[in-house]
């Protein structure tokens, strides 16, 4: 696969030194996904990587790894293996969920857990595989986890010199398909910003008041009466060999 030679060190790497600079020179916090190639472990990761004012702070790994479409990503990504985190920064609580990532109301719902403020959701997707659930997911994970949530989607499309199929009977392609941007920032209370154009290249600018975060919550109480205590102890007997699930017929 000859993209992998775009695979980087996230600390010392290409985009680690511009984007430390930028950071630094407009004093702000920047999220940048990159592919990530662990050279002790001779892997590739899909990652973003968070830059605060000069610094790198730290970075996320994808979770989920897709197996759908042409995004068959198993072969040649790993799943990530950091959790989790998110980042104290002097703007607010910082989460990444990548992607894909999307689709798990789990990896929303961790990002709350520990306590974020602003999640980013950046993706690169394509309309005919996910589009009419765009508007949808990350809104919700800002309703049910009471932060905000920043859907990023590119726009435009990837032209090969090869065609290809995708494994669905039809004749092959040379382009992947069309990128639908549609950007958007989604808030706790079910507002949300109106989406970017889905095929022209923008800026989204936004305020967010991250008091609205403890507003709902302390309205809603849905972090109060979430039950991880129950849920903890459902998930771990669900993942072991030979979980019954819970039927009554």
């Amino acid at each position: 696969m000859p993209w992998i030679q775009f695979a980087e060190n996230w600390e010392t790497g290409p985009t680690a030194v511009l984007f430390k600079e930028l950071s630094a020179k407009y004093n702000m916090v920047i999220v940048s996904p990159i592919l990530e190639r662990d050279e002790a472990k001779e892997t590739i990761f899909n990652s973003a990587v968070v830059f605060c004012n000069g610094r790198i702070m730290g970075r996320h790994h994808k979770n989920h790894i897709p197996r759908v479409g042409d995004f068959n990503e198993s072969t040649y990504y790993m799943e990530g293996n950091l959790g989790h985190p998110v980042f104290e920064t002097p703007y607010g609580r910082v989460g990444i969920n990548i992607c894909y990532g999307r689709h798990h109301p789990l990896n929303w719902f961790m990002q709350g857990v520990n306590g974020a403020e602003i999640v980013f959701n950046p993706s690169a997707t394509v309309g005919g595989l996910s589009e009419p659930m765009w508007p949808i997911e990350a809104r919700n994970a800002a309703i049910a986890n009471h932060y905000f949530s920043v859907g990023i989607n590119r726009v435009g499309t990837e032209t090969y010199p090869n065609p290809f199929t995708s494994g669905d009977g039809k004749a092959p392609k040379t382009q992947f398909g069309h990128f639908y941007g549609s950007s958007y920032v989604a808030a706790p209370d079910a507002s949300r910003t109106p989406p970017l154009s889905r095929t022209r290249d923008g800026l989204l600018v936004t305020e967010v008041d991250l008091n609205l975060c403890r507003q709902v919550k302390d309205k809603w109480g849905f972090s109060m009466t979430n039950r991880i205590e129950m849920y903890a102890e459902l998930l771990t007997a669900a993942a072991k060999d030979g979980y019954k699930p819970q039927r009554i017929r």
